[in-house]
């Protein structure tokens, strides 16, 4: 019961070649066959529940989402993360009540292994949500934990009298993954209230219990083991010991990581810290991927504001930054995810700045996660359920799979294309991911590259290499809306082949001119 004053969180934290206005050469130099080989590749993160509805229920399910893995292939996807599938009460099912489960309306274990055994044949990697910060008030353990003060599931949670000053004020929160300062919550009929981060819905587990771990890291054995999964995304990660309790939380990673590694050498762990870099790197020895969320509002910021000069240097220093701690990390980059406004919507439905965005994260270090439907322009903005609306594969008489549990109101035919429309259209922005995420699975330099940030005086250029080995290229883009040129420094002049340009970008001797939202690549 020594879990007080905590801080929890519940963050919950691709292929045609040319793009119409773009063209691709490749190098003369055959990739090696390992230049995306996981964990290094690009992933892909689904929400199931509106993925792809198979029986006409409203609600999206495992079969159906089998159905569309030939649509991920295609797109380059070599992982998939999976929002929780287990049973809860509520339709994010971030508050679970059996950990070994799959919720009914998703369908069953079968059907989730017949889905991994489908996705390991294309060479895809399955990675499940793992929220272990915090069980439903539902589960078996704090119904149980709730009843009786005496129950051994008491200390399964974190638990103080009603009188205790700490229960009265309110608590504090780190970041954007909660926002609730309401973390004391009452039971009817009991002098107790219990510790919930999120909300009262959502009872914080007790990991000063050495119980707890262990049934934790059971949990873990079992979907390892028995089922198959190649890893785990983890929710809440920072929050598993109070904020004033860092080390405890970095310790407890490295030991759920040393756990899992029993039964899987090669397990993959990509946790959610929604911090800065010096926060976030101590825990890449436990976490060795970690969500970059830091380089999501860089990115963000430079679309909104048009000044791009300064990214490569920000990314440059988080990942020296992890280095320190982990030199073997990997870092997951995002756009946006299930607990963030949608990228497109954050634009404001600009489709020059969305191809730019792209264009950014399959250029920059890192091993991209893509949030379904980002890459046909999915809209959205919170509440929650509105950056999780149905994924449109087609138009609504043609779409046999559109889910229907929430009625859209930002992702619609009216403001969205369906993916059957932008993959017949060259210069869709689905075919726009497609060019860029095969462009990087074919270079080492730009999977595993080393990233040197360039100056090119230029406020809206954002100009870097990325180099390995003998294979070096030197990426451009303009993130505004202007038409812009700059000199290539006489270092860099004999980055003089085109690999790749979009929107008429172009090199003219040692002068690159560069259209407004255009990106250039060229090699030695």
């Amino acid at each position: 019961m020594k879990k007080l004053n905590l801080h929890h969180l519940l963050l919950i934290p691709a292929l045609y070649l040319a793009t119409g206005c773009s063209s691709t050469n490749q190098p003369d130099s055959q990739p090696v066959a390992t230049a995306n080989e996981w964990p290094h590749g690009v992933s892909y993160e689904i929400f199931v529940q509106s993925f792809c509805d198979s029986d006409n229920d409203g609600i999206g399910d495992i079969k159906g989402m089998s159905t569309k893995l030939d649509y991920l292939a295609e797109l380059g996807i070599e992982g998939i993360w999976l929002m929780p599938m287990s049973p809860s009460p509520t339709y994010h099912k971030y508050d679970v009540t059996d950990y070994t489960g799959i919720h009914p309306d998703y369908g069953t274990m079968e059907d989730f292994k017949t889905f991994l055994e489908e996705a390991h044949k294309r060479n895809i990697k399955v990675v499940i949500d793992f929220v272990v910060n915090h069980s439903s008030n539902q589960h078996p353990w704090f119904v149980e934990s709730a009843k009786d003060e005496n129950s051994p599931y008491r200390d399964y949670y974190v638990w103080a009298h009603k009188d205790d000053p700490q229960t009265k004020s309110e608590g504090k929160t780190t970041g954007d993954d909660s926002h609730n300062v309401h973390q004391w919550h009452e039971v009817k009929g009991s002098d107790y209230k219990y510790f919930g981060y999120f909300w009262g819905g959502m009872p914080d587990l007790n990991f000063d219990n050495p119980k707890v771990r262990q049934e934790v890291y059971k949990i873990g054995r079992y979907w390892l083991e028995e089922v198959g999964v190649d890893g785990f995304r983890l929710d809440a990660a920072r929050h598993i010991f109070p904020d004033d309790r860092p080390a405890d939380n970095h310790q407890f990673w490295e030991e759920f990581r040393a756990e899992m590694q029993k039964v899987k050498p090669d397990v993959y762990l990509v946790g959610e810290v929604w911090a800065e870099a010096d926060v976030v790197a101590p825990y890449t020895k436990g976490l060795p991927a970690l969500f970059n969320f830091e380089m999501s509002w860089k990115i963000l910021d430079a679309l909104k504001t048009g000044n791009g000069d300064s990214l490569a240097i920000h990314h440059d220093r988080i990942i020296n930054t992890y280095q320190q701690v982990n030199p073997n990390f990997v870092d997951a980059t995002i756009l946006s995810n299930h607990d963030q406004n949608r990228i497109m919507s954050e634009v404001n439905g600009d489709m020059n700045k969305a191809k730019v965005a792209a264009a950014l994260l399959f250029t920059l270090p890192g091993a991209p996660y893509v949030y379904y439907g980002e890459e046909i322009g999915m809209q959205g903005k919170k509440p929650d359920e509105q950056i999780r609306e149905p994924f449109l594969w087609d138009t609504k008489a043609n779409d046999d799979c559109r889910a229907s549990w929430v009625t859209p109101e930002y992702s619609t035919e009216q403001n969205v294309r369906p993916m059957a429309q932008q993959a017949q259209d060259p210069n869709s922005l689905l075919n726009h991911y497609k060019a860029y995420i095969q462009l990087r699975n074919s270079s080492n330099a730009l999977t595993r590259g080393e990233l040197e940030p360039v100056d090119m005086q230029n406020r809206a250029v954002s100009a870097f290499l990325r180099t390995m080995a003998d294979e070096s290229v030197l990426v451009l883009h303009n993130l505004s809306g202007n038409t812009t040129s700059v000199t290539l420094p006489a270092n860099l002049r004999e980055h003089g082949k085109l690999v790749h340009q979009h929107n008429a970008a172009k090199l003219n001797g040692s002068t690159v001119h560069l259209p407004a939202y255009s990106s250039i690549i060229l090699s030695k």
